[in-house]
């Protein structure tokens, strides 16, 4: 959406910039840590990793990249090739430099087309989907539906849940934070079935607890 657009745009282009998102608020660095720890984790589970027999994708594709911190830290190291979709170009313009990273995509989710012939093996978004209305959301993913190698592919999700009983809507940010009925409800309309499903541990303190909860969804086509 326009105004998360042009909210992003302000803010720095570093690790306090994407985890604390307002520029004037730093100290969310150390999440970073724990939060990738927790992906790892997730995806060692699902099968995907680097030790103990675990496998390696060819294509893998992250949404809504921010400075591809997640692209960088951990999907280069489980996948051969890296695609990125991230509007605001400052983010992601270092990444064109990591090994590993093949096509830059500079849109929004609701505007990125796949491109043609390519299969991802593992798609991975998190923290940005609540900046989709619930049409674009939906319509996101059965994009990614449509290119999921349907031989062993998988999708991630991981973002924030509302402990409101409802979603909630941010002025601030332009964004929203769903209840896990809402994940449900939009998974199940665009053709997607969750196969595991899980909540990151370890936010537990300084300003850690200013975060909402953290979950994690693996999905794949529905039968």
């Amino acid at each position: 959406m326009a105004s998360a657009k042009e909210y992003w745009e302000g803010v720095d282009a570093d690790i306090n910039g994407m985890l604390g998102g307002i520029p004037s608020m730093t100290g969310f660095s150390h999440v970073s840590k724990v939060d990738l720890q927790g992906s790892r984790g997730f995806l060692a589970k699902l099968g995907i990793g680097k030790k103990n027999g675990r496998r390696t994708v060819a294509n893998a594709l992250e949404g809504g990249a921010g400075i591809g911190r997640i692209t960088r830290d951990l999907l280069v190291q489980v996948a051969d090739a890296v695609d990125v979709i991230e509007p605001v170009a400052k983010f992601v313009a270092p990444l064109q430099e990591v090994a590993g990273v093949r096509s830059v995509f500079n849109v929004g989710l609701e505007d990125w087309c796949p491109a043609v012939g390519t299969l991802y093996d593992l798609i991975w978004v998190q923290w940005c989907v609540g900046y989709l209305t619930d049409e674009q959301f939906v319509a996101f993913m059965k994009r990614c539906r449509a290119v999921l190698n349907p031989s062993g592919g998988i999708m991630v999700v991981k973002e924030n849940l509302s402990t409101s009983g409802s979603d909630a809507f941010d002025e601030v940010d332009g964004g929203v934070t769903r209840v896990d009925s809402s994940f449900s409800s939009l998974f199940d309309e665009a053709g997607w079935r969750i196969v595991r499903t899980e909540t990151q541990r370890g936010f537990v303190s300084g300003l850690a607890k200013k975060l909402f909860p953290v979950q994690s969804y693996a999905l794949k086509p529905k039968m």
